[in-house]
């Protein structure tokens, strides 16, 4: 195999290619990156879980495959001077040349690399990168990692007439975006569970302003975007049936400016720690919510304009739960709607469409 490659292009496709590689395997090709020259230059990472291949222009003089140790390939790729590298092998041994550096490593047999999975598909959608990215963000912290109910250590992606729905549940709150989709093929409807370790890396897969494609297949789902593709398995299981836990007849709503309420929370928090866990005593009023906790080491109290009357409702919450939400929300003014102190709180836009819903549980409250 022997190839030519621009440095800054083949560093960023084993750096993307990397992020799917297994960090520790009794196999050791699994540690590495998959080189294939053929009528392009690809290089694929895969972890039996989640695969990630990235194209990358080259003149390639000869064909072949190899797999070489992505961390020291990758070190050495991003070292060496910028200039055009010079890629060849002869059997399993690897010159690789750029400038006046030069290295010589061993690779290991192809053979050895497991296949990734064909996607066969059943139904696709055409969406942004910057809304995918967004989409991702705004819902990725509410995964659960309780592996006791796997389905909800990914998210639900539902496709209906009206656009793409993006749910996130942990049991403690639940996190919601709904934008329109560019195109769709296939079933009118269809959903699908995505683990949030593979979203992860499609939300920084997608960097551009182009379009990715969203694959359904029977087991397993392709994002594409560009040069890059990246395959995982689907979950399978019960969904939460979000549209029911979402309570929507609240009694009590009030407006509030997000930064101006998370800066309030940020400084009560300051006492509370790991080691010293207490709720937030929230006091909903006529304008104004107090916001007081205690610990171990002392206690903290700070008050929040608001528009609206609450009424007097106290509810308590976790503050890092209500601060994910509120930092996570994709506007500057909130409605925060309520039925009572043990109820849910759910997080709406105060303006415009409703094109994101957080819900956080509260946290029981101790008598004063």
């Amino acid at each position: 195999m022997k190839f030519s490659c621009e440095k800054a292009l083949l560093s960023a496709a084993v750096s993307v290619a990397s992020r799917a590689v297994a960090a520790k395997s009794s196999i050791p090709a699994m540690e590495g990156i998959l080189i294939e020259a053929g009528e392009s230059l690809r290089l694929t990472g895969y972890n039996l879980e989640t695969g990630i291949q990235a194209a990358v222009p080259a003149e390639i003089v000869e064909g072949g495959s190899l797999v070489l140790s992505a961390r020291l390939f990758g070190e050495i790729v991003r070292k060496m001077p910028d200039d055009v590298v010079v890629f060849t092998s002869q059997g399993c041994t690897v010159n690789v040349r750029c400038g006046l550096s030069e290295f010589n490593i061993l690779g290991t047999d192809p053979e050895e690399f497991p296949e990734l999975p064909a996607v066969d598909q059943q139904n696709a959608l055409v969406i942004g990168q910057p809304v995918l990215r967004s989409m991702i963000s705004q819902t990725l912290f509410a995964v659960s990692d309780n592996e006791s109910r796997p389905v909800h250590t990914g998210s639900l992606f539902e496709v209906d007439g009206s656009g793409l729905t993006v749910v996130s549940v942990d049991g403690y709150r639940l996190a919601l975006r709904h934008e329109e989709v560019e195109d769709k093929k296939g079933a009118d409807s269809f959903s699908f569970v995505v683990p949030g370790s593979a979203l992860g890396e499609v939300e920084k897969i997608c960097s551009g302003e182009e379009s990715v494609t969203v694959i359904q297949g029977a087991r397993h789902i392709l994002f594409q975007t560009g040069d890059t593709l990246l395959v995982c398995r689907r979950l399978e299981g019960d969904f939460l049936a979000y549209k029911n836990a979402i309570p929507r007849n609240n009694t009590v709503k009030v407006e509030v400016e997000a930064r101006a309420l998370l800066s309030s929370i940020d400084r009560v928090s300051l006492i509370i720690s790991e080691k010293l866990k207490s709720p937030l005593r929230c006091v909903f009023g006529d304008g104004m919510v107090d916001i007081t906790t205690r610990t171990a080491i002392g206690d903290a109290a700070d008050q929040c304009p608001i528009s609206g009357d609450g009424g007097g409702l106290e509810i308590g919450f976790n503050n890092k739960y209500l601060m994910d939400a509120l930092k996570a929300a994709p506007a500057d003014k909130l409605r925060m709607e309520f039925t009572s102190g043990v109820a849910p709180c759910v997080i709406l836009p105060a303006e415009g469409e409703e094109n994101f819903t957080y819900m956080v549980l509260p946290v029981r409250l101790k008598a004063n």
